[in-house]
């Protein structure tokens, strides 16, 4: 007679429950998707499920934050920075799936009963490698010439996914090439571009008056003077 599995725990267990939950997501859609099911299919109990996540939706968001990468696993580097950022926005575009789209959908329609889950939404989507590879695409593109200095503001850099995940829950599929340069092309450049601008002016205005007025400075940094 074969020995009993021994029992999971901690962690281990956890990651199995995880991994359960994202494959019963891609197989039956958020919306079918039961913690009943789950703890059958990870052979645990519902209150055992319960006692980690108080419900459906942080148990959906948690499996997310599992199979979700949290660096960018190959540099983003093709020279430009319009080259850069649709590169970015492709991958981004590739990765926001129908089951990403499902999950965001299906965890928004619970928040009315668990208003505490739109945090953990919130959360889950700061915590996108989004930020840092921007902002090294955009410092490329400020030592090429491409850009004046900007540092981005958490919202700027989470546009490109707001934008995507926007497009792909209105079209209800993957986005088109063309979609993705658009959006490049005619919101984030010009965005950059004028939050760059704005960067410069902010640096001009806080210069003093009588600073700027000053005369250029000759030789061993002594001004010229006109003989009186």
């Amino acid at each position: 007679m074969p020995e009993p599995k021994p029992r999971r725990r901690g962690k281990e267990l956890e990651d199995v429950i995880l991994d359960i939950t994202w494959v019963e997501l891609v197989e039956v859609g958020y919306n079918r998707l039961t913690i009943e099911s789950v703890a059958k299919r990870a052979r645990t109990s519902k209150p055992v499920i319960y006692r980690r996540w108080s419900n459906r939706a942080e148990l959906v968001l948690a499996a997310w934050a599992r199979q979700t990468p949290t660096e960018m696993a190959v540099p983003i580097d093709t020279g430009s920075l319009r080259g850069d950022l649709i590169a970015l926005f492709r991958r981004v575009a590739e990765r926001a799936n129908s089951v990403m789209t499902e999950v965001i959908a299906g965890v928004m329609g619970e928040a009315f009963r668990h208003p505490e889950v739109v945090e953990l939404l919130h959360q889950r989507l700061r915590q996108s490698p989004m930020s840092s590879t921007l902002q090294a695409i955009v410092d490329r593109a400020v030592a090429r010439g491409e850009l004046d200095p900007v540092e981005l503001p958490a919202r700027v850099t989470r546009v490109p996914l707001d934008l995507i995940r926007n497009e792909t829950l209105l079209c209800r599929g993957p986005m088109p090439e063309q979609a993705v340069i658009d959006l490049v092309d005619e919101v984030y450049l010009p965005l950059l571009h004028g939050l760059a601008a704005r960067s410069v002016e902010a640096v001009h205005d806080s210069v003093p008056l009588a600073a700027r007025d000053e005369p250029a400075v000759h030789g061993c940094g002594q001004h010229e003077r006109q003989e009186q």
